[in-house]
């Protein structure tokens, strides 16, 4: 059952590289490099989820609901928040280059 949750949860991520770095009982961390012009598909988060930003980027986010586009930014070492079964929106990294996110999903 472990498992296919964490399916559930990764499949936003689908195609994005991306390491796991902790996993236990408590808690799931990976880190997530978005190339430049790469989507992160939209999906539920099946966890809580604090999102760290470890480069300066620039994405377009698509809102889930009314298909609104809107451009954001994020600087390295903003920190952002996340409820399970929020709908996440699509992402597409607008920037000229790749940016990391350390992903912290709380079990």
């Amino acid at each position: 059952m472990k498992r296919l949750l964490w399916g559930i949860a990764a499949l936003a991520w689908a195609g994005l590289p991306s390491t796991v770095k902790l996993d236990n009982a408590r808690v799931h961390v990976t880190e997530v490099t978005a190339a430049p012009g790469s989507v992160r598909e939209r999906g539920v988060r099946a966890h809580d989820q604090a999102i760290v930003f470890l480069d300066d980027c620039r994405y377009e986010r698509t809102d889930p609901k009314t298909g609104a586009k809107t451009i954001q930014e994020r600087k390295a070492g903003d920190v952002i928040w996340h409820a399970q079964g929020e709908d996440a929106p699509q992402l597409v990294n607008t920037g000229g280059k790749a940016y990391r996110t350390v992903v912290i999903e709380l079990k």
